[in-house]
C-alpha cells in the first residue's frame, strides 16, 4: 500500500471539509438528514425565509415549472478500524489497523409532483488492511442508485408510487432488509418497487436483485444468483400504547447458498410480524418471523423471535435509557434429516449486534442489556454487553451475511462468548458526526474448541460530513 498517498488524501479531505464547515451559519436547525437520502424533502425551502443553512442554495434549486426543483447532496466518511485477533485468530492478522474512506454524491430532480429522478454515485476505498479489502470495503467508483419515480394520487390522501431502477431499501428495524450503513460500501438493489399510501397504511411491494459489489470502476451489476421479492405493510396499532404494526412476506432465491449442511439452491419464504412503539418513557420492538421453502431436496423450517425493550428516565440527568435486547434464531438440529432449520436474515444491517460485526443472526440465542446516556444534547454514550449461545449445537456459527464462520460438526459446546462494548457519538452539527467504539469479545467454549480461540479486541472511530 502507498501510505503517503492515503495520508495526503486524508489531509486534503479534512482540510477541505473544515474550510466548508467554517461557513456554517448556525442560524436555525433544519431537518436532520435521513438514512435513505431519497426520503429527504426540501420543498420547505421554497419559502425564502426558511433558507437559513449555508448549503440551502444547492438543496433546493427552483426550475421554473409547477413544483419543479432539483437538489444536490452527499457525504464523506473517514473511518479507522483495528482488530486484535481478527476472527479469533483465524486468517490474516493486522497489527496496525486500516482506513476506510467513503464518498457519496447524489442529485434529485423533480419535474413535478408526479415524476422524479434520483441518482447517486459512490466511492469506497480501503487502505493498509492486511489481507486486502473485504467484499464490503472497496468499490472505487460506481453507480449506487439511479431510479425514476412515477406517482399517482387518487381518492383522499392516497397515492401510488412506482419506482424503477437501482435503489436502496430498508424496512422496519433493518433486521431483514437494509442498506447496510456500517460497512464502507452500502447495498442497493436493481428492480421494481411500488409504494401505496393511504388510510393509515403504507404498503411496499418489490421484485429486485441485489447489486453485486465489484472493486473496479463502474463495474457493479445485479447479482443474477439472487432474487428478492415481497410485500411489506405498516399501520398504526392503537391496541398497544403508541403502537404500530408491520406485516410482511419476503421471498428469496439463492442459486448457491451455503450452510453447515452443505451447498444447494435455496428458495425461502419469510412471513413476519413486528409490533413496535413507545409511550411514557417506554419503548418496545418485537419481531417474529417464520420461514419455509426448499434447500436443494431439503425442506426449510426456520424461525426467529427478536425483542428490544427499554425505559428512558426523561426527567433524570443525562436521560438514561435501560435497554434489553433478547433474540433467538433457529439453527439446524439434524444435518441429515432432509430439513434445513437455519434461519436466514436475508440482507440485514451490517453491524447487527455492534460495530465489530463478528456474528450474524443465525443459529443463536443472545441476551443484550445496555445503558445509554446523553451527557449533552449532542452526545450519546452507550455501554452494553452481549451474551451469545448457539441455538443448536449441531449447526455452525454464521456471520452477518449468513456466511458460515465455524462448522458445528467439531464441537458440542453451546456457549459462543461474551462481548461488552462502549460506543460514543457526538453530533457536532447538522453536517458533522464523530463517533468511536471499543468492543472486547471473550471467547466461549464453542470458539475455543472449534478452531483458533483468542479473545478479540476491536476499536473503531469515524468522522462523517453530510450535506
Amino acid at each position: 500500500m502507498n501510505h503517503t498517498r492515503y495520508a495526503r488524501l486524508r489531509q486534503v479531505l479534512y482540510s477541505a471539509l473544515l474550510l466548508i464547515a467554517g461557513a456554517e451559519s448556525g442560524l436555525a436547525t433544519p431537518p436532520a438528514y435521513q438514512g435513505l437520502r431519497y426520503d429527504e424533502n426540501y420543498t420547505y425551502l421554497e419559502n425564502a425565509a426558511n433558507r437559513t443553512d449555508w448549503l440551502d442554495p444547492i438543496k433546493y434549486i427552483p426550475l421554473g415549472g409547477d413544483h419543479a426543483w432539483a437538489g444536490l447532496g452527499g457525504e464523506f466518511r473517514e473511518r479507522y478500524e483495528y482488530f486484535d485477533h481478527t476472527l479469533w485468530g483465524q486468517g490474516p492478522q493486522d497489527r496496525n489497523g486500516y482506513w476506510l474512506q467513503r464518498a457519496m454524491l447524489h442529485a434529485d430532480l423533480h419535474l413535478n409532483d408526479q415524476v422524479r429522478f434520483f441518482a447517486q454515485i459512490k466511492s469506497g476505498i480501503e487502505g493498509d488492511r492486511e489481507g486486502g479489502p473485504r467484499a464490503t470495503d472497496e468499490d472505487r467508483l460506481d453507480l449506487h442508485q439511479a431510479f425514476v419515480d412515477v406517482r399517482t394520487e387518487f381518492g383522499e390522501s392516497r397515492s401510488l408510487t412506482l419506482r424503477i431502477g437501482r435503489q436502496e431499501l430498508a424496512f422496519g428495524s433493518s433486521r431483514l432488509i437494509s442498506f447496510r450503513e456500517a460497512p464502507n460500501v452500502r447495498l442497493s438493489f436493481d428492480g421494481v418497487h411500488g409504494i401505496l399510501q393511504g388510510a393509515g397504511w403504507r404498503v411496499d411491494a418489490l421484485a429486485v436483485e441485489p447489486v453485486q459489489t465489484r472493486p473496479g470502476i463502474f463495474d457493479d451489476g445485479a447479482d443474477r444468483g439472487q432474487k428478492l421479492w415481497g410485500v411489506y405493510a405498516v399501520t398504526p396499532f392503537p391496541s398497544l400504547p403508541g403502537g404500530h404494526l408491520d406485516l410482511y412476506y419476503l421471498g428469496l432465491e439463492r442459486k448457491n447458498a451455503r450452510f453447515d449442511q452443505g451447498v444447494a439452491r435455496e428458495e425461502r419464504h419469510s412471513l413476519g410480524v413486528r409490533l413496535w412503539g413507545g409511550q411514557s418513557g417506554w419503548d418496545y420492538n418485537f419481531e417474529f418471523v417464520e420461514q419455509f421453502g426448499t434447500f436443494g431436496s431439503a425442506d426449510i423450517e426456520a424461525w426467529t423471535a427478536a425483542s428490544d425493550t427499554g425505559f428512558t428516565f426523561v426527567h433524570a440527568r443525562m436521560q438514561p435509557r435501560l435497554g434489553l435486547k433478547a433474540d433467538i434464531a433457529s439453527g439446524d438440529h439434524n444435518l441429515h434429516d432432509g430439513k434445513l432449520g437455519t434461519f436466514n436474515a436475508l440482507f440485514p444491517r451490517g453491524a447487527y449486534f455492534n460495530e465489530s460485526a463478528l456474528i450474524g443472526p443465525a443459529n443463536l440465542v443472545d441476551v443484550h442489556p445496555s445503558l445509554t446516556l446523553q451527557p449533552t444534547a449532542s452526545v450519546t454514550v452507550t455501554c452494553d454487553a452481549d451474551f451469545i449461545w448457539r441455538e443448536s449445537v449441531q449447526d455452525g456459527l454464521y456471520g452477518p451475511a449468513v456466511n458460515l464462520l465455524r462448522s458445528g460438526r467439531t464441537s458440542g459446546a453451546r456457549y459462543v462468548g461474551t462481548q461488552p462494548s462502549l460506543t460514543a457519538e457526538w453530533r457536532a452539527s447538522r453536517h458533522w458526526t464523530v463517533a468511536a467504539c471499543y468492543a472486547h469479545f471473550y471467547s466461549g467454549a464453542f470458539i475455543r474448541s472449534s478452531g483458533p480461540g483468542d479473545d478479540v479486541n476491536y476499536a473503531t472511530t469515524w468522522i462523517t460530513f453530510k450535506f
